[in-house]
């Protein structure tokens, strides 16, 4: 896929949206619509943009957070387990019909569980790596985890009906 001017515009408009929105909801622990966006984005545009989307948003968002950047390893395990959902995306839009009906909620629901999970297993595996001891951490993140598996599991199917609009309008970008 060629980065074309228009294709980068959006990626970077939809990376900056992940910093305005994950400051925005910083007070709501674990709630983030950092997933979907890197998930709409892999969905919109393809694979390569959706990656570079949870990449660079999270990289603004772990390096610029209010409450402090976050460690080089694990600010490295949030881009890569953000980038994921990316690939998750563009790999829905090929089985997904553009509809926004009961399947297909219930399928976003599938697919909200494993962004969520594609994220937090690098990153509570580094966070517990980093912090020790390993297992306590690593089991004390769970509740953190189901947090944002059952905001995700509300907002993707909530919001999924603009994704489509969206890529009714933008055409073929890839």
């Amino acid at each position: 896929m060629k980065l074309r001017p228009r294709l980068i515009s959006r990626i970077a408009l939809f990376s900056a949206l992940i910093y305005v929105l994950s400051y925005a909801t910083s007070y709501l622990p674990n709630v983030s619509f950092v997933f979907f966006i890197v998930f709409a984005a892999g969905y919109l545009w393809g694979t390569q943009a959706g990656v570079l989307v949870g990449l660079l948003g999270m990289w603004l968002w772990s390096s610029f957070n209010p409450f402090g950047p976050a460690a080089i390893p694990l600010m490295a395990a949030q881009m890569i387990g953000a980038a994921a959902g990316g690939i998750v995306g563009a790999l829905f839009r090929r089985r997904c019909n553009h509809a926004v009906d009961q399947i297909t909620s219930l399928q976003l629901i599938a697919v909200s569980v494993l962004c969520t999970a594609v994220f937090y297993l690098p990153v509570n595996t580094v966070d517990a790596w980093l912090y020790q001891p390993f297992w306590p951490r690593f089991v004390g993140g769970l509740p953190w985890a189901a947090i944002s598996l059952v905001s995700n599991a509300v907002i993707f199917p909530l919001l999924f009906g603009v994704v489509v609009r969206l890529y009714g309008r933008e055409g073929n970008l890839e």
